[in-house]
C-alpha cells in the first residue's frame, strides 16, 4: 500500500537490552490496520548514535511520523523527535527527560524503597540484566517460554547510552501521549507518572509490565493509534 494511502506512518524505537524483533506484534496490529511502520535497530551503545540512526529512519518515510519509544527509547525520541517530520510522540513505559538530562539522571531520581531493575555490574562498558530475574522484573506478564528468549537474547546496553544527554526535548514543542505500565519493575511506576506529567502528555494506564510491548501489543497499537488520530484531526 502506498504512503498517502495509509492511516499514517509509524517509526518504533526500542529500548535496552533488546532489540526490534520485540515490536512484532505492535508491528503487524498496526499494519493490519492500515499503517506504514519501520522499525529501528538501535546498537544501544551511544544515545548520539542512536538518535542519528534514528533521524536517518525517519528521514526515510514519506510522510510525517508517529515516533515511538519504549523504555530508553523514550530518550532516544526525545531528541530525534525535533526532526521537522515528527508530529507527535508515544511514549512506552519510558523515560522521558528533558533538556541537560539523561537517563542516568533519571534513575537518579527514582525511590529506591521498590524493587529494583536487577542489573548486572558492567562489563566492558556494557549492562546485562541477571537473567534468573529477567522474567520478573522485565517481562512479568510474559510467558516463561518468550521471557527466557528475551533473557537469553539480550542486548549488552552500553552505559554511555545512558550518559548521553538531551539538547533539545521534542515534547516542549510536539504532542506527545504516554502508556504508564502499573507493575512495571523496571521504571517505577510513580515516576512515569511524573514524567508523563511534566511533559504534559495524554496518558493511558494499563496494567502490566515493563514488556508491554511483547505482552499486549493491542493495548500499545491502541495508544499509538489513538495519537495519530488526533494528529489527523488537528491538521484538518
Amino acid at each position: 500500500m502506498e504512503a498517502d494511502s495509509a492511516q499514517g506512518t509509524v517509526v518504533l524505537v526500542h529500548g535496552g537490552f533488546v532489540d526490534g524483533s520485540g515490536w512484532r506484534g505492535v508491528y503487524d496490529q498496526l499494519k493490519n490496520d492500515d499503517y506504514n511502520v519501520a522499525v529501528v535497530q538501535n546498537p544501544t551503545i551511544s544515545h548520539a548514535d542512536d538518535v542519528a540512526l534514528t533521524k536517518r529512519v525517519i528521514d526515510a518515510q514519506g510522510e510525517p511520523v508517529i515516533l515511538v519509544g519504549h523504555s530508553y527509547g523514550g530518550a532516544v525520541i526525545t531528541e530525534a523527535g525535533t526532526h521537522p517530520n515528527v508530529v507527535a510522540l508515544v511514549y512506552i513505559a519510558a523515560f522521558v527527560p528533558d533538556a541537560g538530562e539523561s537517563v542516568n539522571t533519571l534513575i537518579g531520581g527514582f525511590p529506591t524503597d521498590g524493587p529494583q531493575p536487577p542489573i548486572l555490574p558492567p562489563q566492558d562498558g556494557f549492562l546485562l540484566l541477571d537473567r534468573e530475574r529477567f522474567h520478573s522484573s522485565f517481562a512479568g506478564d510474559v510467558s516463561d517460554e518468550e521471557a527466557a528468549f528475551m533473557a537469553d537474547s539480550q542486548v549488552p546496553w552500553g552505559v554511555d547510552a545512558l550518559g548521553g544527554t538531551i539538547s533539545e526535548a521534542a515534547w516542549r514543542n510536539k504532542p506527545s501521549w504516554y502508556l504508564l505500565t502499573t507493575e512495571d519493575r523496571m521504571i517505577p511506576p510513580s515516576a512515569q507518572r511524573e514524567m508523563s506529567e511534566r511533559a504534559g502528555s495524554t496518558v493511558v494506564e494499563v496494567t502490566g509490565s515493563h514488556a508491554i510491548y511483547v505482552s499486549q501489543p493491542e493495548a500499545v497499537a491502541e495508544v499509538i493509534e489513538k495519537a495519530a488520530s488526533e494528529v489527523r484531526s488537528l491538521a484538518r
